[in-house]
């Protein structure tokens, strides 16, 4: 991001609340004092076989950005690039998918750009508004907030255990149900109590995107293992190896930032390095709300689990 940096200046754009200088989801351009514009892509490569699905997850995950600012996306369009020889069943449903989520959302994709390339690829740039005075920001943790997830992890080593034809249906049928889900309610129940700290977990892991937030709001964050959830297969593929290869750079990356107990295994410690697709949102939760707002999750039907808590410092850290 340093070359843009220095191609723009921030002072210069005083309407640009998000984008040069904080690790956000999304860009957010104020409009007025009541309205934003939120602006997002992603993409990237399969990783279900099934076409629908694909492009169901692929749209979703662009569509977390919004909703990890706290907004709420209205429009969209298709980034996509496609083998000559890909049939045109492929095709259709991987754009089928992508457009079905998006409805679902209350988005509509309004086009977009296609080009050649021999890996599929798919996702969205996707606009949404945000009322300035609700963003959420990964910077807005607090000493004393409580930590909650609302999907769980372990979607990449089951993918990975998919791709390497270790991966029981079962499994994998979890976890395509939790990436295709959107992080709408979550995101509108933020809003709803007025927190100010979130971030979705993606390809950085759930200890990637925590050390983003940590450094953003200058805290430190400690992770309760034994609450943290995970999907049904993901103690099965770790204990098999079946990690991305970008379980292995946030291993390396951040790792330096976090203390483990010594309780805990390397297939323990890996799986907080696990690359999500379209997981859930890390939201801070004031303590004295924290009751109040796992009441109304149930309510709604929103999965929540408290999984830590922020602290005065820096750092991780993992008991």
């Amino acid at each position: 991001m340093r070359p843009i940096q220095d191609v723009f200046d921030s002072a210069s754009y005083p309407d640009l609340l998000v984008g040069l200088e904080g690790p956000d989801d999304a860009a957010v351009w104020r409009l007025d004092e009541d309205r934003a514009l939120v602006v997002t892509t992603d993409f990237f490569t399969p990783v279900v076989d099934d076409a629908y699905d694909y492009g169901a997850i692929a749209a979703a995950n662009s569509l977390s950005d919004v909703y990890a600012m706290g907004g709420r996306p209205f429009l969209a369009l298709n980034i996509a690039a496609l083998p000559e020889d890909l049939p045109k069943d492929i095709i259709t449903g991987i754009l089928r998918g992508g457009a079905e989520k998006a409805r679902e959302a209350g988005v509509v994709i309004a086009g977009g750009h296609t080009i050649k390339d021999r890996e599929p690829k798919y996702g969205l740039v996707v606009i949404g508004f945000v009322d300035p005075r609700q963003m959420l920001s990964k910077g807005g943790l607090r000493p004393g907030d409580a930590l909650v997830l609302t999907k769980p992890l372990g979607f990449g080593v089951t993918t990975t255990a998919l791709k390497q034809e270790h991966a029981d249906p079962a499994d994998v049928a979890e976890v395509v149900g939790w990436m295709k889900r959107l992080n709408r309610a979550a995101s509108e129940l933020a809003v709803e109590f007025s927190l100010t700290a979130a971030t979705d977990i993606t390809g950085y892991s759930l200890l990637g995107h925590g050390t983003e937030m940590a450094k953003a709001s200058a805290v430190a964050l400690q992770f309760d293992f034994a609450a943290i959830p995970f999907v049904s297969g993901a103690r099965k593929y770790a204990a098999l190896g079946t990690f991305p290869g970008g379980a292995f750079d946030n291993l390396s990356h951040f790792s330096p930032e976090v203390e483990f107990d010594s309780a805990l295994g390397e297939q323990e410690r890996m799986l907080l390095f696990d690359p999500q697709t379209s997981g859930g949102l890390l939201l801070g939760i004031p303590a004295s709300r924290l009751e109040e707002f796992l009441r109304r999750a149930r309510e709604l039907d929103q999965p929540a689990w408290q999984v830590g808590r922020v602290h005065e410092g820096s750092g991780i850290n993992v008991r």
